[in-house]
């Protein structure tokens, strides 16, 4: 049971609770998912099975595209539609100046680091921030590095704005919300939340949420040559991969530069992730069985 699945995860189920499905619908405990998505949040969540597990580290890296609307009069604790209310205040009809928002926007497109929630699985101190919040003990969050890769206004009211974005690992839409309705002088949470793709694993081919039967996998090889530049190597380049042993130049069809890279079998087998070394020699990261 090894490969990869792309579901549409419906608003109200956690992540947690979607591989907890997946693990009793396939059968399997080896499960995991790509990228959190919050319970409120709809969209693309990748669930990784058996081997596919090992490519974890690359498929949470992936750049993520959201489609987000952020409403204006109302803050909540976590941010979200499903927050405690913190603060709410009646707006008056024609508020919104398209000139400011232009230039709150403009700043979030030039964001380099973004605080979290403070309702966020963030650990300080072994910590974990929600649960110091919904003690009363919030916990500094430092910045983090975040990256904008993208941001388009789709649609703005009084009461909300509708965006879409495509953003780095790290990255809290809910910070955005709180962020920009602060750069408005108006209290703010995210209203709605789709994730349209992680990678290049899109909405497009994503299984409806909750299965009635288990769905197909998209092989381990190929989700790792989605998320990574792929070789192929000689025999004597795959026995050598498999013992864990280095290789050089001549186990490659054509030998890889720096980087991580998968290693595949003249047959498309996935062997191994492997980089090369300053040395000119390649080494293997993780491999696979076969």
């Amino acid at each position: 049971m090894d490969g990869v699945l792309v579901v549409d995860k419906p608003s109200g189920p956690t992540s947690h609770d979607v591989v907890a499905r997946a693990r009793r619908l396939y059968g399997t405990r080896e499960v995991g998912h790509a990228g959190t998505l919050d319970p409120m949040a709809s969209g693309v969540l990748v669930l990784m099975f058996g081997q596919a597990c090992k490519l974890s580290q690359y498929l949470t890296a992936l750049a993520k595209r959201y489609r987000a609307e952020v409403s204006f009069g109302r803050s909540t604790d976590s941010l979200d539609a499903l927050g405690t209310t913190v603060d709410e205040r009646a707006l008056t009809p024609g508020w919104l100046d398209r000139g400011v928002l232009e230039q709150a926007l403009s700043v979030e497109r030039a964001r380099s680091e973004q605080v979290p929630p403070a309702i966020s699985a963030i650990q300080v101190g072994g910590q974990r921030a929600y649960r110091a919040a919904r003690r009363g003990e919030p916990l500094e969050l430092a910045p983090r590095a975040v990256l904008m890769h993208e941001l388009t206004l789709l649609e703005a009211s009084d009461e909300r704005v509708a965006l879409e974005l495509e953003v780095s690992k790290g990255y809290y839409v809910r910070s955005l919300a709180r962020d920009l309705g602060a750069a408005l002088g108006v209290p703010a949470h995210l209203a709605q939340l789709r994730r349209l793709a992680s990678g290049a694993f899109t909405l497009d081919g994503a299984a409806a949420w909750p299965l009635d039967a288990p769905a197909p996998l998209v092989p381990t090889a190929l989700a790792a040559t989605r998320v990574l530049r792929s070789v192929t190597l000689t025999e004597g380049g795959v026995a050598h991969a498999r013992a864990g042993r280095a290789l050089t130049a001549e186990h490659f069809v054509v030998e890889p530069e720096a980087g991580v890279c998968a290693w595949l079998s003249t047959t498309g087998d996935l062997i191994a992730l492997g980089q090369r070394e300053p040395t000119g020699e390649h080494r293997v990261v993780r491999g696979f069985q076969r």
